[in-house]
Formats: C-alpha cells, sequence, structure tokens
C-alpha cells in the first residue's frame, strides 16, 4: 500500500495536483480527515471531513487511532488509520493525504515508508501572486499564509522529493511519474514475482 503525503504552502497548488492523482489513478483514494469543528454550508459527513464531537475525537487520540492530528484555531483535525486500512478493503493500491508539514512528521514517525511530496511555487512574489488572485481571502488572512509559507518552505528537507510548481502541466506529470515510480518500487511487487516463479515450480513437466 503506497502512503503519498502532498505538502505545500497555501497556494503552491497541493489541492489541484492531489484532484488531478485521484482522477489519473483509480487505484488511489483521498484519505478524509476528523474534524472537531461544526459543518459549514453544504459540507457532507465523509466528504470533505468525518464530522465529530471534541469528546469523541480525544478518544481517538487516546487510543492511538489517528495517524496525526493537531489542534488548529481551537478546532482538532486528524487523520486516523483506519483510512488506510478502508482503501485497502476496497481494493486500492494506494492513499493520499493533503497535510501541514507537522502532519507529514507524524504520518512518518508511525508509516516510515510513507512517501512525502512537498511543492515549491517558483517563487515567493508568484506564491503571493496566486493567494491574491484566488479572491478567496481577505488581506489579512492573504498576509499570514503568505508569511507561514516561509516557516513551512523551511522544513522541505524532510520530504522525499521537492516539486517545483512553476507550470501546471508540467507539475501534474511530475506527480503523476513520482507514483507511478513509486507504485513499481522492488518491495512493491515482490511478492507478484515470487508468484511467477512459484508457479513455474508448480507447472507439470513436459
Amino acid at each position: 500500500m503506497l502512503l503519498l503525503i502532498i505538502c505545500s504552502p497555501s497556494g503552491a497548488g497541493k489541492s489541484t495536483l492531489t484532484r488531478h492523482l485521484l482522477a489519473t489513478f483509480e487505484g488511489l483514494a483521498f484519505s478524509v480527515s476528523h474534524t472537531s469543528r461544526p459543518r459549514r454550508g453544504q459540507e457532507e459527513d465523509g466528504v470533505q471531513y468525518h464530522f465529530t464531537d471534541r469528546a469523541a475525537f480525544e478518544t481517538k487520540i487516546a487510543r492511538g487511532e489517528l495517524l496525526e492530528w493537531a489542534e488548529v484555531h481551537g478546532n482538532l483535525y486528524g487523520t486516523a488509520v483506519d483510512e488506510v486500512e478502508r482503501a485497502r478493503a476496497a481494493g486500492k493500491v494506494g492513499v493520499v493525504f493533503d497535510v501541514d508539514h507537522q502532519g507529514a512528521r507524524q504520518i512518518r514517525a508511525k508509516a516510515p515508508d510513507a512517501v512525502s511530496v512537498f511543492v515549491l511555487p517558483p517563487s515567493m512574489e508568484e506564491l503571493r501572486r496566486r493567494l491574491e488572485t484566488r479572491a478567496e481571502d481577505t488581506p489579512e488572512v492573504i498576509a499570514r499564509r503568505f508569511a507561514a509559507a516561509t516557516r513551512e518552505i523551511d522544513h522541505y528537507s524532510a520530504f522525499d522529493y521537492l516539486l517545483v510548481n512553476d507550470d501546471l502541466e508540467n507539475a501534474k506529470r511530475a506527480v503523476e511519474g513520482i507514483v507511478r515510480a513509486e507504485l513499481n518500487r522492488r518491495h512493491r511487487n515482490a511478492g507478484f514475482a515470487e508468484s511467477l516463479l512459484q508457479s513455474t515450480l508448480r507447472a507439470p513437466r513436459a
């Protein structure tokens, strides 16, 4: 099972690349996070998040049922261990995690074979432009996200791959290449190779 972590500063393209991977590879599942915050608008349980109350979330923490978790603005967010088992039961070959660098570190601590990708903007000026042209946030929020970007990029050395998103189509091809390469790593397909050898040994001689 491929555990693929995608991380980036806000505005660098993490969510766009994640959606592209899920549309390209049928064998990948997206890890839906748990949160203690209330639903907003048309959000659906199990789609944007698994919504739960704080007490139930804290119980999951105490029982070690989360791969990673954090408290943000008074609300708890985290990834359940059973997201991986759910994907495996559905016949998926991998799970994609859209988390920050802290979440990535926690996942790698519990699953050292997880593969991590950090998406970088081509420049800080371009990152600021992307944040401003999204027209989703107030100037105060944009300034806060831009200031946080430097702190997030400072953790780049903890990741397996650094992908510079200077051109979206090139970035899509690059992240596809990472997935294809990782799915064909020796340890993921050694069992199949051994089954071929065993089938030859079992075959009747002419």
